[in-house]
């Protein structure tokens, strides 16, 4: 609604801007944060979560794909770079969000423009 100015005449007000749903405030709040996340077939990707596309797929980047169980090499779960990776949100088991004993720093201030250049 308008609103009546000292002079009679009236300022057209501007729609309030609707509120974020809290489910995008708490995904908002996971980029840059490093996530685990597990997928079907017992691999675990571990890197930077910097965002999703509209299907809901997980993308993460500086990651690492370690193998679990009968998978991995010689029974050796070393893990391997695997760099930037879209993981399917249809194979994902579970997501986790890493602690403050995460190998990997979170990134300064200067290195968080970089990761969207």
């Amino acid at each position: 609604m308008s609103q009546p100015l000292p002079d009679g005449s009236f300022e057209p007000s501007v729609p309030d801007k609707p509120s974020t749903p809290g489910s995008i405030q708490r995904l908002k709040a996971l980029l840059r944060k490093t996530l685990r996340v597990t997928i079907q077939d017992g691999r675990i990707f571990l890197g930077t979560f910097v965002g999703t596309d509209k299907h809901l797929n997980i993308l993460l980047v500086n990651s690492e794909e370690y193998r679990i169980g009968p998978d991995a090499v010689d029974g050796d779960p070393n893990g391997r770079f695997v760099g930037q990776i879209l993981v399917p949100w249809r194979l994902v088991q579970k997501v986790e969000v890493g602690g403050p004993n995460v190998r990997q720093p979170l990134p300064t201030d200067e290195e968080d423009e970089s990761l969207y250049a």
